[in-house]
């Protein structure tokens, strides 16, 4: 199943237009993006939308092939043309006749191989390897790369001719901190995709989803792809607040992002339990906290002390401010990292106790 091109802003709507303009035509495409950006959907949605739709798809990574093996990759060899061709091996080029061929990071392929593939594009000819009948092809090609070919041009290291073969019409598609605006659309889209079938999709708090909004993903759409199904296999069905992920399980700069975002869900070391309901905050304070709070302070009911709820935790919460002082020599911006809160809440927790601090 195609997978749908998700989002809104006005960078995607140009795109689907431009998509459903080129896609009937024979023009070769030329895509370029960041790494993770959805290039190949991009392809494939121009695949789908033209008149090829139900023959071959056909996508050759050409960073990804070895130099001495992507002729035989791309244009098949006979058996007994080299070593180890123990038998006919039809090419990329010839899987894709009748159908597109997707190029993606065309602009990693050797020059010694760009005027071999400049010759099949212009003639619609390809010549296996070990060969010496050469076959004709009905191709679409679509290539796509993260470089500037241009300066790639100008390095010596592409060819100008196969870039006009290539970039008949052009297509940039925009990294993913340029349209933030889309982010939750595609968290929602993922999160439902990676549901389990016995749970349903996970859900985010709106300051999570804030700070992932302003994240920079610089691994692209891939990466927030990554994130969630990760985070659907930890946490199924639950609807996720900021304090209740993990930081390994977060990319650092996204981390970083929560420990410097004010916000309710982390005004205190204890807001999980400010989340519940009112009904289950008492249960809570029965049960839980006491619980946690008997087994910290090693004695049987906290209030045989005579102390109250609130100036236990407050005891509890000034002991870890100081240890994390402590291990970050007082530094508040490593203590804040370490116990996941605001930086200015830290300072304000910090002038409460009357604890020292470095500047910094």
């Amino acid at each position: 199943m195609t997978q749908p091109i998700v989002g809104d802003s006005a960078h995607t709507r140009q795109l689907l237009q431009l998509i459903r303009s080129i896609a009937p035509t024979a023009a070769s495409v030329l895509i370029n993006g960041e790494s993770g950006a959805g290039k190949e959907l991009i392809a494939k949605a121009i695949h789908d939308q033209s008149d090829r739709l139900g023959q071959s798809f056909v996508a050759v990574n050409c960073g990804a092939i070895p130099t001495e093996l992507m002729e035989s990759e791309l244009f098949g060899h006979k058996k007994g043309s080299f070593t180890g061709a123990i038998a006919d091996h039809v090419g990329k080029v010839t899987q894709a006749d009748g159908g597109t061929l997707f190029l993606d990071e065309i602009g990693d392929m050797p020059m010694s191989m760009q005027v071999k593939l400049l010759r099949v594009l212009q003639e619609k000819m390809v010549l296996p390897v070990g060969s010496n009948q050469p076959k004709h092809v009905d191709i679409r090609v679509v290539a796509a790369t993260h470089r500037v070919l241009e300066d790639e041009i100008n390095a010596g290291r592409f060819r100008a001719d196969l870039y006009y073969r290539l970039n008949v019409v052009p297509l940039h598609v925009q990294p993913l901190r340029s349209r933030c605006e889309e982010v939750p659309a595609l968290i929602r889209h993922f999160a439902k995709q990676f549901a389990p079938a016995d749970a349903p999709a996970i859900e985010f708090s709106d300051g999570f989803l804030s700070v992932m909004q302003r994240y920079g993903w610089p691994g692209n759409v891939r990466e927030l792809s990554n994130m969630v199904h990760r985070l659907t296999v930890l946490y199924p069905g639950q609807t996720l607040q900021m304090n209740h992920v993990a930081p390994s399980m977060l990319p650092a700069g996204m981390a970083e992002l929560i420990c410097e975002t004010p916000s309710d869900e982390q005004a205190s070391l204890f807001d999980g339990f400010s989340d519940q309901p009112a009904a289950q905050k008492a249960a809570a304070a029965e049960n839980d906290v006491e619980s946690i709070i008997m087994q910290a302070q090693g004695f049987e009911d906290f209030r045989q002390r005579g102390q109250s709820l609130k100036g236990m935790l407050s005891a509890i919460e000034q002991d870890l401010i100081e240890r994390a002082l402590r291990e970050s020599d007082g530094n508040v911006s490593r203590c804040a990292k370490l116990l996941r809160m605001q930086r200015t809440t830290l300072i304000e927790r910090i002038k409460k106790y009357n604890l020292k601090m470095d500047a910094a």
